[in-house]
């Protein structure tokens, strides 16, 4: 049986370290202080910062959407050391750490692969957030934050002139190249877009108490359809995986830049 020191002393260690290289806790706290991590609510298994670390040194960064085990491998076949992600390692909450979850944390490991997590705080960033840039893909280059949750504003909305119900399908559907699906509860002459990615479907009531005629998000629960025609609003799910690209890739792109060092997204849609 291996022990713990064997698998370490097993471990591929770096020959050298590249000056193009960022130490990983620099590239930390820049993070802490860009996304500002520490002062955003999130949800309980979240955990957003570090999740999982590997000898201190950037020299390759990849992004994904979830931390999955596909991914992980993906990530690992491209040689990258620092791999940003929307959905972290525990989101199911604490487990026994076997079958599938054993075999990621042990890949990523043993080729020294840094996981870095960011949920809520790069839904809302106003600069590099899924919503924010979303809109900005859309074409809504001039949105203001809205909708409360836990202290901070979740989403972005926007006026607009001249933007039809079935322009938007059509919009929406070459933008992010996969399956929309509409509830088509409001008026097809649009004057008012919602914006919050992920799964907040449910929040359709409060989309029409805020004078939202349309609301487009990841996905939500099959009731929400009766809602959206109750309430008056086209509801708009675009896909949760489809709309939570758009931050990890901006982030990446920009630690990228910042420290020279390269970047890729990893793609691995759920179709959901």
């Amino acid at each position: 049986m291996v022990t713990p020191l064997e698998l370490a002393c097993q471990r591929p260690i770096r020959p050298y370290i590249d000056v193009c290289m960022a130490e990983l806790p620099e590239v930390q706290t820049y993070l802490e202080t860009l996304v500002n991590v520490s002062a955003t609510p999130d949800f309980p298994h979240a955990h957003n910062g570090v999740q999982l670390t590997n000898d201190g040194f950037v020299g390759k960064i990849g992004a994904a959407v979830d931390a999955c085990l596909p991914v992980i491998q993906q990530a690992v076949d491209a040689e990258i050391d620092f791999l940003i992600v929307h959905h972290g390692l525990f989101w199911s909450g604490v487990q026994m750490i076997e079958g599938a979850y054993y075999e990621k944390l042990k890949l990523a490991m043993e080729h020294n692969l840094a996981i870095y997590s960011a949920h809520i705080p790069l839904d809302v960033h106003e600069v590099y957030g899924n919503n924010v840039l979303f809109a900005k893909a859309l074409g809504l280059e001039e949105t203001a934050p809205f909708f409360p949750w836990k202290g901070i504003l979740l989403g972005r909305r926007a006026q607009v002139e001249g933007w039809t119900r079935a322009g938007l399908k059509v919009q929406l559907s070459d933008l992010l190249g996969s399956h929309v699906h509409c509830a088509p509860g409001g008026p097809e002459e649009i004057r008012e877009v919602g914006i919050i990615t992920g799964g907040a479907g449910s929040e359709v009531a409060a989309m029409a108490a805020v004078g939202i005629d349309t609301f487009i998000t990841g996905e939500g629960p099959h009731h929400t359809y009766a809602l959206a025609e109750e309430h008056g609003v086209n509801l708009f799910y675009a896909g949760h995986y489809a709309t939570e690209t758009f931050g990890v890739r901006a982030l990446a792109a920009h630690l990228g830049e910042r420290y020279s060092v390269p970047h890729l997204f990893i793609d691995h849609p759920s179709g959901l």
